[in-house]
């Protein structure tokens, strides 16, 4: 926890000045004040971030954080568990959706095995993280230790410091993949919130209204059993979470720490961003959001977190597609910031001055 706790402190909040600085740029140039909407505000944010008005990305990654959950057991998703490794080797082989989302928009991913029930060869070139081998049934003993909890956020956050040290990073996508995995996230957010899971559980892979309703029913019961702690996002994590949220919380934080922008993708990913905030909420100032899937939890993560979703494409998939797409319409908002002309250097009289 004590290295938890130092990240946590060497989290700082993104430049004011800078953001003033961009803000003004972005109303003076000439066009109509506001008219780009929210990629303003992403510009300015990328610029506060890293401190220039002429942002740009050479090193893109999107990592895929994995783990498996002991509440599949609870009949909560239409797949198996098997197919959380099996899609694990298909990253790695470059045949799903994400490998071709991140290929379209210049971005690599990389998967982290944080806590799949599968004993990769130690030779396959993902981030060997793995904390335990699946999650327990959080309706009958808690998802993990509070160890444990603290040493998935770590994976996350060491694999960032890998990054950095090995081969640079400039922008980070978050992505997951767990059978299963909607189930936590969705009770992360109503602990967070107090919300009733029945307003908050969306089918997930596809289920029908029986299961639904027992999904609800199953996240209830969690809840009610562990009654996890709002106030100490550990606590939450621990009882009612995932080891690759956990993950996902450590990219956050880690890419927060080093300065680097960072963009959460679906239910999951959010879920995990939301546990990095409520540890670090200084680590929103580097937090965007990719898109808002059609769980119905993911935007009320949106809201506690304050963030508006760049895309809303109605996708349901995670792995990270989402953030990917979102990189294009950032690099776009770089390119709004630095080269559109104001109306000075244009020497066109600015009609938004009285």
């Amino acid at each position: 926890m004590e290295k938890l706790t130092q990240v946590i402190k060497n989290i700082e909040p993104s430049s004011r000045k800078i953001k003033q600085k961009a803000l003004k740029r972005l109303a003076e140039q000439a066009r109509p004040a506001g008219s780009l909407g929210i990629l303003e505000g992403v510009g300015a944010k990328l610029a506060a971030i890293t401190g220039t008005l002429d942002v740009s990305f050479n090193k893109k990654i999107v990592i895929t954080c994995a783990g498996d959950h002991g509440v599949v057991e609870e009949g909560v998703s239409l797949f198996p568990q098997e197919v959380t490794p099996q899609m694990v080797e298909n990253f790695v082989n470059n045949g799903a959706s994400i490998n071709v989302l991140a290929k379209h928009v210049g971005a690599t991913v990389k998967v982290a095995d944080i806590g799949v029930n599968f004993d990769f060869n130690p030779e396959m070139p993902i981030f060997h993280k793995k904390v335990r081998k699946g999650t327990s049934n959080f309706t009958k003993t808690p998802a993990m230790t509070r160890e444990e909890a603290v040493e998935s956020i770590m994976a996350g956050v060491h694999i960032v410091d890998e990054l950095v040290e090995q081969q640079g990073l400039d922008l980070l996508g978050t992505g997951d993949m767990g059978i299963g995995n909607t189930t936590p996230s969705t009770a992360i957010i109503a602990a967070f919130s107090g919300i009733t899971p029945s307003k908050l559980t969306g089918r997930g892979t596809g289920i029908n209204d029986e299961m639904l309703e027992n999904k609800i029913a199953v996240i209830d019961k969690g809840l009610a059993l562990h009654n996890p702690d709002p106030q100490d996002p550990i606590d939450v994590l621990s009882k009612v979470g995932g080891f690759e949220i956990g993950g996902l919380a450590g990219l956050v934080l880690g890419a927060a720490a080093h300065g680097i922008p960072v963009v959460c993708d679906g239910i999951i990913s959010t879920a995990g961003a939301l546990i990095a905030c409520e540890l670090a909420p200084h680590a929103r100032d580097y937090l965007f959001a990719g898109h808002r899937s059609v769980e119905v939890g993911h935007a009320f993560m949106h809201q506690r977190m304050q963030l508006d979703p760049l895309l809303d494409l109605q996708f349901r998939l995670g792995e990270g597609t989402g953030a990917a797409l979102a990189f294009q319409l950032m690099e776009a908002a770089t390119r709004i910031l630095a080269e559109i002309k104001t109306f000075e250097e244009v020497a066109i009289q600015d009609a938004q001055k009285p």
